[in-house]
């Protein structure tokens, strides 16, 4: 069955778009809009990619999936994965680490229990039991004051609606593999988490949530830098920290605009 008409026509009337200025950024007649929401035409394959882009969607959600009456495909609830963990002489949970050169592998070994016990393994005893937890090296500096070379410790969600704005998570994505970044769900207005790092220097950016693998709330760091203030020839003030908070805005306001 296809949805595509009600699709159309639900988020065309949620992005505020009237049929007349959906027909003007196609270059199609206004009736021929009008037909497609009734379902009496279809539209061609060029037209249909232009429609996914303009209505940031994906053709297959756009045809196949009832968005008006269970929201947004990356909201549905994900399948559980069946995570491969290490437990130690006691049946205790270790902790897997991710180097920097292991990331592109744990990309098509992450599922893989041979390739999982070839990585480190550690524990940290102050973590709480309630969740299972794998650790990632950066590679970068996106995310300073926190330096390559630093790991950080997620605890793993199984659903992409757990992720909250403002927070910063271990994504694992097709697109852009192991990323940490402070994350903007945008899930339910578009289908898309929005990536922004702590480093002004990075522009942020968009991934699909059909994009993301695994998600791994960041809950603890381990780092051989340790912090001095005599550094800090140019400490961050009240204003510096105003003018990022309102380029953040500015830029999600492009994007979910």
């Amino acid at each position: 069955m296809s949805y595509l008409a009600s699709n159309l026509r639900y988020l065309r009337k949620v992005k505020g778009i009237t049929q007349s200025d959906l027909a003007d950024q196609l270059d199609v007649q206004r009736t021929m809009i009008s037909a497609y929401e009734d379902g009496r035409s279809e539209p061609k394959l060029a037209t249909l990619l232009k429609i996914s882009d303009l209505l940031e969607v994906g053709l297959e959600e756009l045809i196949e999936h009832d968005i008006e009456r269970l929201g947004r495909k990356a909201l549905q609830k994900r399948k559980l994965n069946i995570l491969t963990i290490a437990t130690d002489e006691n049946d205790l949970e270790n902790i897997t680490l991710v180097g920097q050169k292991a990331s592109a592998g744990y990309l098509n070994g992450f599922a893989d229990p041979e390739y999982m016990e070839t990585l480190p393994q550690f524990h940290l005893p102050n973590l709480s039991r309630q969740a299972t937890y794998r650790a990632f090296e950066l590679a970068g500096d996106s995310m300073l004051p926190l330096i390559p070379g630093t790991i950080v410790i997620g605890a793993y969600l199984d659903q992409l609606t757990q992720i909250k704005s403002g927070k910063t998570y271990i994504l694992v994505t097709q697109t852009e593999g192991v990323v940490y970044k402070r994350v903007f769900n945008y899930l339910a207005e578009n289908g898309k988490l929005f990536l922004v790092s702590d480093n002004e220097h990075y522009k942020p950016y968009e991934v699909k949530g059909e994009d993301v693998l695994e998600v791994w709330e960041a809950k603890a760091f381990i780092s051989t830098d340790f912090p001095n203030p005599g550094d800090k020839k140019n400490p961050l003030t009240l204003e510096d920290l105003g003018k990022m908070i309102q380029d953040i805005h500015s830029d999600l306001k492009k994007i979910t605009g």
